[in-house]
């Protein structure tokens, strides 16, 4: 089974909050991090979330990816 987080972003006008992010843990410093694909595909999310009138947006990334 693989290790999950939730990914926040805030910019001036809006916080996007992306739930169920597969993502690695350092083995040291417990810190997490995407692979490219997930990056890729968190970029997206976060420029539609971006282009819609809303102060939040709340997203399940399993939905979201394919």
């Amino acid at each position: 089974m693989g290790i999950f987080t939730t990914h926040v972003v805030v910019l001036d006008d809006c916080v996007i909050v992306i739930k169920n992010v597969p993502c690695e843990e350092c083995e040291q410093c417990g810190e997490k991090y995407y692979n490219d694909e997930v990056m890729e595909e968190l970029e997206k999310i976060v420029d539609k979330a971006q282009s819609l009138p809303s102060e939040v947006y709340i997203t399940d990334y399993s939905h979201r990816a394919a």
